[in-house]
């Protein structure tokens, strides 16, 4: 049960001690409501206009490619097959996410890796499960001061969960890639420009600011610029095999 909980035990722990060397802040805590219910449309009606339609595509299109490799990712750690079925349904379920959650005036949801991690982590692979705690995430934004207990949570301590949980996530990478053919010099090259394109943006945060914003914002996101740079080179180098690599 430990083990299961871990990651919440470190969290508490790590927030506890924090408070006791007086780096962390709960006195925003008590300031606001207590209760509250999320009202539709609170900055207004929907406005639909070309550029930002075309802008969002975009960043739809990059959202799509994280949680696609998120569910490849959660199908390696839990050892169960991502055929093309799952995937479909995978990206509807998110983008059914996207199309409610504007109207209670968040942003669309997507995957996030720390996920993957906490499945490796706790060993928790029940559907059930995670259907539990979205419920319960539910009720809990009825409650605006638990968030307010959340946001004061000190940035170190989520640092420190975020080794672990990106950590495994980048396990859970090696452990796919391990599957590769490297003996064919052709994997090894895309690999090697897949990695470097995912480096770009951290490495050199302003080298796609002089281009066109649509242009920057896919290259910008190293999960989108890998994506495309490996799908790219694995057609053009592995060429008709590539369609089923």
């Amino acid at each position: 049960m430990l083990s299961q909980i871990s990651i919440l035990v470190g969290i508490v722990a790590g927030t506890l001690f924090a408070a006791a060397l007086g780096r962390a802040d709960f006195s925003a805590v008590n300031h606001g409501s207590v209760i509250a219910f999320p009202k539709p449309f609170y900055f207004g009606a929907p406005v639909f206009e070309i550029g930002a339609i075309l802008s969002m595509i975009i960043v739809i299109i990059v959202t799509l490619m994280e949680v696609m490799a998120d569910l490849f990712a959660v199908g390696e750690t839990i050892g169960t097959e991502i055929d093309d079925k799952r995937v479909a349904d995978g990206l509807r379920a998110d983008m059914l996410g996207a199309v409610v959650a504007p109207a209670f005036n968040s942003f669309a949801p997507t995957a996030f890796a720390q996920n993957v991690g906490l499945v490796a982590v706790t060993g928790i692979k029940s559907r059930f499960t995670v259907a539990a705690g979205a419920g319960v995430l539910i009720l809990l934004g009825l409650f605006p001061w638990l968030g307010r207990v959340v946001a004061a949570i000190p940035g170190p301590v989520l640092g420190g969960v975020g080794v672990v949980l990106f950590g495994t996530v980048a396990s859970s990478g090696v452990k796919i890639l391990a599957k590769a053919d490297f003996e064919n010099p052709h994997n090894l090259v895309i690999i090697a420009v897949a990695l470097a394109m995912v480096m770009f943006p951290i490495g050199a945060p302003h080298l796609y600011d002089h281009l066109p914003t649509w242009l920057s914002m896919i290259l910008g996101s190293g999960i989108s610029s890998a994506a495309l740079a490996a799908v790219l080179l694995n057609l053009l180098l592995n060429g008709r095999k590539g369609l089923d690599k």
